[in-house]
């Protein structure tokens, strides 16, 4: 084989690596809700959202959830201690007609901590979001990645105009860290 034919074939594969691996990056969807149901058998927990639909989720190894109490009793428990009744975000993915709980965040009295406020600016790639609260006040949060991914999705669609949000958040090592936020009216 040729030089030229070398690099050729060295592009063409080097192209479809890449391809590969940005398809095989699934979109990440979330849902706010009730969990109604946990099944611990099958892993599944049923969340109702605000319009009365009940969407299954599965629960797997790498699950992660926020908002809830940590202890050695849940380290075991693939619901890391949500029960029924609690108002959770589920951040999952779509696989043919599974959805996989990728991370879960438990909102409300016990979860995690919310914020309102308008939003000043929004830094996609920084992962930061600041907000102006009914204060005055100016606060800046980092972005988790499905944070991030939504700020992108709700830019495009509200273009650039988000106005008032809630964003629940986790204090992580002095940060506030956003891992799910909503528009208000």
């Amino acid at each position: 084989m040729n030089t030229k034919n070398c690099l050729l074939t060295l592009t063409l594969a080097l192209s479809l690596a890449v391809s590969m691996a940005v398809a095989a990056k699934e979109k990440v969807s979330a849902i706010k809700g009730t969990m109604t149901k946990i099944d611990r058998s099958a892993k599944t927990a049923v969340v109702k959202v605000a319009d009365g639909t009940e969407h299954i989720v599965h629960f797997v190894g790498r699950t992660t959830v926020h908002g809830v109490e940590k202890s050695a009793a849940y380290a075991e428990d693939a619901f890391h201690g949500l029960r029924e009744g609690y108002s959770v975000v589920v951040h999952y993915t779509a696989k043919g007609t599974e959805d996989t709980a990728e991370e879960v965040d438990h909102i409300g009295n016990e979860g995690l901590q919310m914020a309102e406020g308008a939003v000043l600016h929004i830094d996609r790639r920084g992962k930061a979001m600041t907000i102006r609260t009914a204060s005055g006040a100016e606060e800046t949060y980092t972005l988790a990645d499905h944070a991030a991914e939504d700020a992108a999705r709700d830019l495009d669609e509200a273009a650039g105009k988000l106005g008032k949000v809630t964003v629940y958040y986790t204090e992580e090592s002095g940060h506030k860290v956003v891992h799910f936020f909503e528009r208000t009216l």
